[in-house]
């Protein structure tokens, strides 16, 4: 079964994330059946006064009425006034992964995302699908999920990280590559160029 899900970045002008959060939540709530929200973060480290929300769906129908609503709303987030930019993307989980559920698991929220080599999907999920388990367990720590891009600049892929502090971040990261269980085999020449930010989860967000 394909896990559709989105990814909304919302860029705000400066100063104005706390007058928007409100709005923004009560508009979330809003949506319609089969459209479950995920996580919502305020950036913390890179893009500024940027919101990133993660919604799954249903199915592919419920993600494409959703989208249409989205588009042809006056102002579907009800924050157009702070709004400087607003990007929606779609992608699909990893077929071997099982996201985290709901709860605390930051609250330091890492999204990194990927544009890869034409054809650099398969090797990547090949690589993904042998090195997740070793790098997720105990002695490490475990990752949100992974996904990778159905629109936009493809073929291209994003994980979430959740960290208790950024030097719980630095300290795995560091000792995964030290103990060669991180990054995947053959994962260096399938990539092209990254985009990193640290986020915190607003009060609502079911990812804390």
């Amino acid at each position: 079964m394909l896990h559709d899900y989105e990814l909304i970045r919302l860029t705000l002008r400066v100063r104005t994330p706390p007058q928007a959060l409100p709005r923004l939540q009560a508009a979330l709530a809003e949506a319609p059946a089969g459209v479950e929200l995920i996580g919502c973060w305020l950036s913390e480290i890179g893009p500024q006064n940027t919101f990133a929300v993660l919604r799954r769906f249903a199915d592919a129908s419920v993600r494409d009425r959703e989208r249409q609503r989205v588009l042809e709303a006056a102002d579907a987030f009800a924050i157009g006034e702070f709004l400087l930019e607003q990007r929606i993307n779609d992608y699909r989980l990893f077929p071997f992964l099982t996201p985290l559920a709901p709860g605390a698991h930051g609250p330091f929220y890492e999204l990194r995302e990927y544009d890869l080599v034409p054809g650099g999907l398969a090797p990547t999920l090949a690589g993904w699908r042998k090195a997740v388990g070793p790098r997720t367990g105990p002695a490490y720590s475990q990752v949100f999920a992974a996904f990778y891009a159905t629109s936009g600049k493809l073929p291209r892929y994003l994980h979430i990280w959740p960290y208790a502090s950024l030097e719980q971040r630095l300290q795995v990261r560091t000792q995964a590559v030290k103990d060669g269980v991180w990054p995947p085999e053959n994962s260096a020449p399938q990539l092209q160029k990254m985009e990193s930010g640290v986020y915190l989860p607003a009060a609502f967000s079911p990812l804390q």
